[in-house]
């Protein structure tokens, strides 16, 4: 029986994920192309999270886009919105991850890698998001 990874095994799994997510953005090609490009097989998480965004993109950005006042998908900086695909997808598909950890690891990732007010941005959302996506 394969080990469970650990919570920050699960974290960099994320943030690994949004990197190949912005990546494929700035290359204009598909997140399943960035996947295949790279040179060391990606972790489970990391092709689960991908692939998961990538097949569900039109869902995961209505969902965002009803739930963003005063925002269109095209307005909101790059990394801010795969932020929030990964955590609408995580809420809707994931069912076995709680909330909250969804909810303050794209926190944390809005922190780190966008604007000042990122966090707070993304915190609205996903919690908004909740309601919609995890029935």
């Amino acid at each position: 029986m394969a080990a469970m990874p650990r919570p920050d095994d699960r974290s960099d799994a994320r943030e690994r994920a949004l990197y190949l997510l912005y990546e494929a953005y700035s290359k204009g090609i598909a997140p399943t192309d960035a996947l295949a490009l790279q040179v060391l097989e990606p972790d489970q998480l990391t092709v689960l999270l991908v692939t998961g965004v990538c097949d569900n993109v039109e869902q995961l950005d209505a969902a965002i886009a009803a739930r963003a006042r005063g925002w269109t998908l095209v307005r909101m900086p790059v990394l801010d919105l795969n932020v929030l695909r990964l955590g609408a997808f995580e809420l809707a598909h994931r069912p076995d991850v709680p909330v909250a950890v969804v909810i303050d690891e794209a926190v944390e990732l809005a922190k780190r890698f966008s604007t000042d007010d990122s966090g707070k941005f993304v915190n609205g959302v996903l919690s908004a998001l909740v309601a919609d996506l995890r029935t």
